[in-house]
Order: structure tokens, then sequence, then C-alpha cells
């Protein structure tokens, strides 16, 4: 049997590009469970790993595609069942471990979960990771005390994958939400899922730095780090809390403690790749009953594998809005 394939390489020269190649199943690497992909999602990663930016990519030929949504072709392991519907994402497949930029692929059984009730394979791969990690950073936000009744949410980089579905949930579970985005013309799209205003980045980056500046924000959905993650800690309301997913804006932090000792601020850091299987299956089951699909339907887009290399150095240049679901057939 055969299929195909994006196939990453790099050259003796470290250059490395990707081409869509037929490979023989005997290519796929060690795994419980194989299975059809029907759909995946292209993320902020999938474009590091694509284009060779980042290093994270460390054994070549490599396939990319950090999350994937197909049918199991067979599996060894008892859980899962041939034919049987499933979603994967996180435990650095697509990165370590060959992933969803394919027909199909083999992997741990341990690191699927069945797909949720009441969404199809393309609806999961709507979600992804990115539909993920925003749950996790809300369900991270309600449990240090964060309600409507709070006050203000911000959603920092709020056009691209994560912030919009965030964006749409937290507005949706009746956050007023405020979102933050170097991207001005995307404000009517982010209205749309919910939004009470948007905010400019660079507008927000001008304003001049203090210590502490004046208290606004209930709590931070922040996809973006760097600059924008240190000015936002100083705005955030007494009790109020900050969660860190993401690092689009640098690795960097720059900050003080006065939002700590004084307004009593908690940073959360958010991270989707390691989640436990029940913190998993709890997310995905209250994604399934919060995000309106349907409503977001603007924000995706669909393209082949062929497509991948060229929305691979788009998403990393801060073109993409909303999701990028890859068709591997």
């Amino acid at each position: 049997m055969t299929f195909r394939a994006l196939v990453t390489k790099r050259d003796a020269e470290g250059k490395v590009s990707s081409a869509v190649e037929t490979l023989d199943d005997d290519r796929l690497p060690v795994g419980s469970v194989t299975v059809d992909i029907a759909w995946a999602g292209l993320n902020y990663k999938d474009g590091l790993c694509v284009t060779g930016a980042g290093g994270l990519v460390r054994s070549y030929p490599h396939v990319a595609g950090i999350d994937f949504a197909g049918t199991v072709r067979d599996s060894a392991d008892p859980r899962y069942t041939a034919g049987q519907p499933v979603v994967l994402t996180g435990w650095r497949v697509g990165e370590a471990h060959w992933g969803g930029f394919a027909e199909r692929a083999r992997v741990d059984a341990d690191w699927l979960v069945p797909l949720p009730e009441g969404l199809s394979l393309r609806d999961a791969m709507i979600v992804g990771t990115a539909g993920l990690t925003a749950m996790l950073a809300i369900n991270a936000l309600e449990a240090h005390g964060v309600t409507p009744a709070s006050g203000e949410v911000l959603v920092t980089g709020a056009a691209g994958g994560v912030g919009s579905i965030a964006t749409a949930m937290l507005a949706r579970l009746g956050y007023g939400v405020v979102a933050l985005s170097g991207r001005p013309q995307q404000a009517e799209a982010l209205k749309m899922l919910g939004a009470t205003s948007v905010l400019d980045r660079a507008e927000f980056l001008a304003q001049p730095d203090k210590p502490l500046e004046s208290a606004r924000w209930a709590g931070v959905v922040d996809c973006v780090g760097g600059p924008v993650l240190g000015k936002l800690l100083r705005q955030v309301k007494y009790g109020g809390a900050v969660a860190a997913l993401g690092n689009a804006g640098g690795i960097g932090l720059e900050t003080n403690v006065l939002p700590f000792i004084l307004r009593g601020v908690t940073l959360i850091g958010i991270d989707s790749v390691m989640q436990p299987f029940a913190a998993r299956i709890a997310a995905w089951d209250r994604v399934a009953t919060t995000f309106d699909i349907a409503a977001y339907g603007n924000m995706v887009r669909e393209i082949g594998l062929e497509d991948v290399s060229a929305a691979a150095a788009e998403i990393l240049a801060g073109q993409v809005a909303g999701r990028t679901l890859v068709r591997p057939r």
C-alpha cells in the first residue's frame, strides 16, 4: 500500500524544502495505531517545521502536521478499532514524530482521543490544537476565579487560530471580550465572533510604560508573549489572571514584581502538547458544547498538501487569520 505525504527534507548545505511524494506504508514510523487522515490543521509550529525555522525538526526526511483527524485503519491496541474516528493533537507529533500532512499516519494509541460527540472530523480540525489550547486557557482563568462578572477579558493575537477561537468561546460564555490584533483589517470579523471592541497592537504598545498602569483586565488570554505580555501584565486588575500560551511576539519577558505583589496577579502557563488524557477529554467535551463552529465558518480556509509550503510561510509572516485546514486526499 502507498500514501501521499508532504515530505520535508534538508540537503547537505542545510537548506530545507518540502514536496508531495508517494510513499510505501513501510515508511510509516513505529506505532500501535494506523490512521487514515481526513483533515489536518496548519498551525504556527507547522510553519516552523515545514520551513526549517526554529530547529524543531531534528531528523529528516520528515512529515509535519501537529494535529489531524481521521479513522482508524488498523490497531494493535484494544482501545481503538478499525473504522473508529479519532483525533490527535500534541505529543510532539509533526515535530519529533511524523504527523498529519499525509494521507496516513501511524502513532502511539496513548496520543489519540476518540472523536468528541457532536463534532465531525472536519469540525475537530477547525478546533484542533488551537481550539484545545484556547479551552485550556479559559478553564485556567475560571479556575483562578475569573467570571463574566469580573470584568473585561483581553485576548491578544486575536486574529490567529487560538485567539479567534478564544474570542468566540469567551463571548459565548458571556464574557466581555476585547480583542488585541496587529491586523486592523480583521476588526469586523473579530466583532462578528463576539469581541466588544478591537485594539490595535501598535497603538497598545505605543502607550507610555509605567511600573503599574491603569487596571482594566479581569483576565487575559495571551497568544503573543514578548513585549505585549510584559505590558498587559501591568494592566491586569486586582486578583486577575493571565493565561500565557504563545510566543509569536518573542520569548523574552520584561516585567516587574508590582503586578504580582500589589495586585495579586497570577500568570498561568498553558501547555496543550503534553496534557493528560483526562484533561484533554474534558477540554474537548467543553469545546464541543461551547464553540459555535457554524458562526466561525468565515474564518476557515481549506488547502491541499501542495499548498502547505506557501501557507506555512504565510503563517510565519502573520498573514493567516483564523484556521487553515489541510485536506490530504
